[in-house]
């Protein structure tokens, strides 16, 4: 069962190569009605060999551990994972091979869940957390100082979060939200909190340019209480950053932003006592272990993982499914809409002249090319290349500025701090204003080789539009789009919610592909298939929550060999991405 299973017509074409189909909607062979199993195999391996061992393995599938608790399988009228074994592989006819099937892919999924929850409950009780007590009155004032109102969401999230920083235990939440919904106003909820309580707050991000925008973002959040704190990134002067570790260290400094660079040895804090991950899938595993490590004596701080990324439920379920979710799905008032047009080359100059007159009437605009300078390897607009020709073009008579991750963070910091301050009226950029960017006066996105980004990127790129009181636009313009391309760029234009587009996506793409390259821990899956087993991974999940309602903890003697199956399915490491 280590491949997932396909079958095909036995004496259809080739006997070595049977036509592949579908485990869940097999053909028979017209003459034999037999079905075989379609494995996969390699140049020295040919399938015959593998359906000859295979042969010779089943008679011993009786002898399986059984991994689900038997009250289940009763309950469910499931057969015996032996039964199910030997039916999956050598099915006598299509009727039976579904439900054997399915009954394998539930325990699969069974399995990986059940491993999640436990390993969920040993890292809330490996350590205890400060305990943060109610709300007082730092809070309170900062809430009333907000020039807004918190979102039904955001307010949902507060109540979340106070429920986890009283419980005396770490606090494990990942916070994913629509574009523009309001993160950072609940990540400064949170580190107010323990700056009350009398702890100290580190936010995390994985860029200097996410860093830095984030200082300014707390700068005028916290204007109104006036509280300190300190940015720290690999371009921090020695004597600020001298001054900020000796304020950390003795606790007179509450709070404090970075990058990775807030996990070196010199770091040192005297109470931490929460800590703010942004972006948290761009950290390895180690990264955020090591700034976990800095908390009190004894005890582990708060965490609160950030992603700007909405994640479908099914990837929630296996990628994050160790830690608490919240969701947030309203936009803040003011907020508008973002109008996305696919735009081919003989509609560019349209598109152009557009842009100038959004221009010419006060607005700014973003244009986002691929890559930052010419490569004669990989084609694509270069950024560099592009501000230039844009100023001697189509938008010579207005002021075009560039930004790009190869710049010094001196530059990268004037470029950004220049077009806020509307000194220039076109940015071009690479993808390093993804996240983090908020000028509410810039009303139109270009993409420039839109089909060479995925569709969570594009919807974070045309998220940084949209957010004063104009209406906005989003222009893909795309060079040799493929079919796949085409349908993603299609839903893009389509769809503005991300949480729906993060289906969509994952309907296009599969799990594995959304995934990317897989981070130590993610879940491979020898039977199940995400997200067509998404029914069944929800079902999984909800006997799950039953057990440990009915139980109090899956090592319960009464459940039998459950954990011990679950970790030979999936080892000691595997389905275990953020171990806090």
């Amino acid at each position: 069962m280590g491949a997932r299973l396909f079958c095909g017509w036995r004496g259809a074409g080739d006997p070595e190569h049977p036509a592949q189909g579908s485990p869940n909607s097999p053909r028979q062979d017209p003459q034999s009605s037999a079905l075989i199993p379609l494995h996969s195999a390699t140049e020295a391996i040919r399938p015959a060999q593998i359906r000859d061992w295979v042969e010779q393995a089943v008679p011993l599938a009786p002898n399986a551990i059984e991994g689900l608790p038997s009250g289940l399988r009763a309950r469910r009228n499931l057969a015996t994972v032996g039964d199910a074994l030997g039916v999956v592989h050598f099915p006598k006819d299509a009727e039976e091979l579904k439900p054997a099937y399915d009954r394998l892919a539930f325990e699969e999924l069974f399995l990986h869940q059940a491993l999640l929850a436990s390993r969920k409950s040993s890292h809330r009780t490996a350590r205890p957390a400060p305990r943060l007590g109610k709300p007082g009155d730092l809070v309170a004032r900062w809430l009333d100082s907000l020039p807004f109102e918190p979102t039904g969401d955001q307010l949902r999230a507060f109540d979340e979060i106070e429920r986890d920083l009283d419980s005396g235990e770490p606090m494990q939440r990942l916070l994913m939200g629509e574009v523009g919904s309001g993160k950072t106003v609940v990540a400064v909820y949170s580190m107010l909190r323990a700056l009350e309580a009398g702890f100290q707050a580190a936010l995390m991000a994985p860029t200097e340019t996410l860093a830095e925008q984030h200082a300014i973002t707390l700068g005028r959040l916290l204007a109104e209480e006036a509280i300190p704190f300190a940015l720290l990134t690999g371009s921090t002067p020695a004597a600020n950053r001298r001054s900020a570790l000796n304020q950390l260290a003795s606790g007179e400094l509450g709070l404090i932003l970075g990058t990775h660079a807030l996990i070196e040895p010199t770091v040192r804090f005297a109470r931490l006592g929460l800590v703010v991950v942004d972006e948290q899938h761009r950290f390895g595993v180690s990264q955020r272990r090591a700034l976990d490590e800095k908390g009190v004596e004894g005890m582990a701080p708060h965490v609160l993982h950030m992603t700007a990324t909405p994640i479908p439920r099914t990837l929630a379920l296996t990628e994050y499914g160790d830690l608490d979710t919240t969701a947030l799905h309203e936009l803040p008032a003011g907020r508008q809409p973002v109008t996305t047009h696919l735009v081919s080359e003989d509609q560019r100059g349209t598109a152009f002249e557009f842009l100038r007159k959004q221009l010419r009437e006060g607005r700014q605009a973003f244009v986002v090319c691929p890559l930052v300078g010419e490569s004669e390897k990989v084609a694509g607009k270069a950024a560099a290349v592009e501000a230039e020709r844009l100023r001697e073009g189509e938008l010579r008579e207005f002021r075009v500025g560039l930004l790009h991750g190869q710049m010094h963070s001196t530059e990268k910091a004037e470029a950004m701090r220049a077009f806020a301050a509307r000194e220039t009226d076109v940015l071009v950029s690479t993808t390093v204003i993804e996240v983090g960017i908020d000028v509410a006066n810039a009303t139109v996105m270009i993409i420039e080789g839109a089909e060479r980004f995925g569709v969570s990127q594009l919807h974070q790129l045309r998220g940084r539009v949209g957010r004063g009181e104009h209406p906005s636009q989003c222009l893909l313009f795309a060079e040799e789009a493929g079919e796949t391309a085409q349908k993603r760029l299609a839903a893009v234009a389509r769809e503005g919610d991300g949480f729906k587009l993060a289906e969509i996506d994952l309907e296009l793409r599969g799990a594995g592909e959304i995934l990317g390259t897989r981070q130590s821990g993610l879940a491979r899956f020898a039977v199940a298939k995400l997200p067509e087993d998404g029914p069944l991974l929800l079902e999984a999940h909800r006997e799950v929550l039953a057990l440990l309602q009915r139980h109090g903890s899956l090592t319960d003697p009464g459940l039998g060999p459950l954990l011990d199956a679950a970790h030979r399915r999936f080892g000691t490491g595997a389905a275990d991405p953020i171990p806090l």
